[in-house]
């Protein structure tokens, strides 16, 4: 599969490009948003950014199962356009009050909780949309190139925040931001209607939330992927405010300096992104390696003595980490039926995101109580736990076996019925009879 393969659609290259410049503006407004509190309206508290972030992302517990229900059962494109339109509005609005000079850290609280409830909704229709712009067997290539246009956003936008911030102040970020939203709400408005890939849409009935529960239940590899991608998200994926700190606390930086390692982050986190939009089919032992080398990396940036060692091993933990939200992700949209899929991704993303306001605050305190570094060390250690645990566990439930190569050095893993089959296919070459049966049977 072609990295860009996906880009052959018109629809798909709108939305790519549309996301592209909202992304960046998005980029620009968190780390505005962390440096605001940080440096202006706390006395450099990690417990406030810590706060702000949690509040932000809170709604995603309350509402993205609702979210879920309305991604399975309404017009995705025109749920988007209103979404786009809310978060710009709230961008704009809070961009007002600063460059007023009223802002307060209480106003900025309101404004991230009310981010957060639009987002809550944005985000399973989001993630679910994609299945309309390409067919099924370019979902895992479109699924990495979404991440790609985040994390080049990523790449470009913290950098540019913090060029603007030492520049012209947070408030002008804030009203940039609000204004690439056009870009999205373009590219939805004048998509080709005719082109856009139908999808099962779930009848209004009740209980279609129980189902979704009752669907994820049932199956073991998302659950595995919930609590592996849970755990790190609580824990480990607190990049802002873990770099906010480290910047500003331990190496002693400033503005520009801070936003230019979520770019250095990028780096990582795009080059990761590319190479899942070569993956055919993504499996759940990629998103359990993934966290793991997640662990060792974030391990090792924690313990970097330089501001310059820092930014450079920020690269491996941005590949790590993206590898595993893009595995987690596709694996589990492309594993799950089209009718029930807005609400399984719709409680991924409770997991994935809603893990954060338990997390930040935690992370936060850590970082005032026992220094920056241990607020990154903690994701470390929790990461290498969870996906050691996931590990064990799949091997006894699944009946998985690794094995290491020395030859060609490699890592494999294999299901059960892989090893039936290979054993299987050897026995046929040495022409022993009944070989199918007894390779099935062991």
């Amino acid at each position: 599969m072609s990295t860009f393969d996906s880009l052959r659609f018109f629809n798909y290259r709108l939305w790519f490009a549309g996301a592209l410049v909202a992304n960046v503006g998005t980029w620009m407004q968190r780390v505005a948003q962390d440096w605001l509190v940080l440096t202006v309206l706390s006395d450099e508290s990690g417990v406030a950014v810590g706060i702000t972030t949690a509040l932000q992302f809170a709604p995603v517990l309350a509402l993205s199962a609702y979210a879920g229900v309305l991604a399975d059962r309404v017009d995705r494109r025109k749920l988007l356009i209103a979404t786009q339109a809310g978060q710009g509005v709230l961008a704009a609005g809070l961009g007002a009050l600063v460059l007023g000079g009223h802002a307060q850290l209480w106003q900025v609280y309101l404004f991230a909780f009310l981010l957060g409830c639009v987002t809550a909704i944005d985000g399973p229709v989001r993630q679910t949309f994609v299945a309309e712009l390409v067919p099924q067997d370019k979902l895992s290539n479109a699924v990495g190139l979404n991440s790609a246009s985040f994390n080049a956003a990523r790449l470009v936008g913290p950098g540019v925040a913090g060029l603007l911030i030492a520049w012209v102040g947070p408030g002008w970020v804030f009203v940039i931001n609000a204004v690439t939203f056009g870009a999205t709400i373009f590219a939805l408005t004048f998509m080709r209607r005719g082109e856009l890939r139908a999808m099962p849409s779930a009848p209004r009935a009740k209980g279609q939330i129980r189902d979704g529960i009752r669907y994820v239940r049932n199956r073991t590899d998302i659950l595995v992927i919930m609590v592996v991608v849970g755990v790190v998200s609580t824990f480990g994926l607190n990049f802002q405010l873990t770099s906010a700190l480290m910047a500003r606390t331990e190496f002693g930086k400033g503005a520009g300096e801070y936003g230019i390692l979520g770019s250095v982050l990028a780096i990582g986190s795009l080059t990761g992104a590319l190479l899942a939009a070569r993956r055919d089919r993504p499996r759940v032992r990629l998103v359990i390696g993934a966290a793991f080398a997640f662990g060792v990396a974030t391990g090792v940036m924690a313990l970097m003595p330089t501001y310059p060692s820092f930014a450079i091993a920020c690269i491996p933990v941005g590949l790590a980490s993206l590898t595993m939200m893009t595995a987690a992700n596709a694996t589990i949209q492309m594993s799950t039926e089209p009718a029930m899929r807005g609400r399984v991704m719709a409680l991924y993303m409770m997991v994935f995101l809603g893990a954060t306001p338990i997390g930040s605050p935690i992370v936060g305190w850590i970082g005032e109580e026992l220094g920056a570094r241990w607020s990154i060390g903690i994701g470390s250690i929790t990461a290498l736990l969870v996906s050691a645990g996931a590990a064990l566990w799949a091997r006894r439930a699944w009946d998985v076996q690794v094995r290491y190569h020395l030859s060609r050095p490699h890592l494999e893993v294999l299901h059960r019925s892989d090893v039936a089959d290979a054993r299987a296919a050897v026995a046929g070459r040495l022409g022993v009879q009944d070989a199918s049966d007894r390779a099935t049977a062991a």
